[in-house]
């Protein structure tokens, strides 16, 4: 009979503990991740009170500023004006009591498996890359991260032309170096 009680002991002690499978891999929730840790980070330079409220109220602010995957984020977690769900609570909570991001991220993977399926795009590295092999859609996307248009662009061409002409103000390292080539 005690040999049971301790076994049911051991079994409900191995279900409370964390299982190492919920922990997050390298690479997973990169979004998320990175997205609070930049908040986490704000948060203490503009010494903002460490309240649950004032958190959220932050946190809505800089979700009103972020774009693409980071504005995918906040959709997900209601930070955005369209977002069907409002799970803010379970962000400014735990960081009101400085609780490790990727712990926060973990704990949202949970509640919505979409938050960390979002991947950042990978960079294109303008000083090297050969404009003529990218497709349009990644000309579109640069232009894009730069906050412009190309208005009457029907051609690759005229994409290209659009790029190079904005490099040197969105990118002047990269333009540099295409002129030293």
């Amino acid at each position: 009979m005690l040999c049971l009680s301790s076994l049911s002991v051991a079994l409900a002690a191995l279900a409370l503990a964390p299982s190492s499978s919920d922990a997050l891999k390298d690479g997973e929730c990169e979004v998320c991740v990175s997205f609070l840790g930049r908040f986490y980070q704000s948060l203490q330079d503009n010494h903002v009170k460490f309240t649950s409220a004032d958190i959220e109220k932050d946190l809505v602010k800089t979700c009103k500023d972020a774009k693409g995957k980071e504005n995918r984020f906040c959709y997900y977690i209601g930070g955005t004006n369209d977002a069907a769900t409002k799970i803010l609570n379970e962000i400014s909570k735990p960081l009101s009591y400085h609780t490790p991001v990727d712990k926060i991220c973990e704990k949202l993977k949970k509640k919505d498996s979409q938050i960390c399926e979002l991947k950042y795009d990978k960079q294109v590295d303008l000083s090297t890359v050969d404009l003529k092999k990218l497709k349009v859609k990644d000309l579109k996307k640069i232009l894009e991260e730069w906050g412009e248009s190309c208005k009457g662009c029907a051609e690759k061409s005229d994409f290209i032309r659009k790029i190079n002409e904005l490099m040197p103000k969105y990118a002047p390292n990269a333009a540099q170096a295409r002129t030293d080539l």
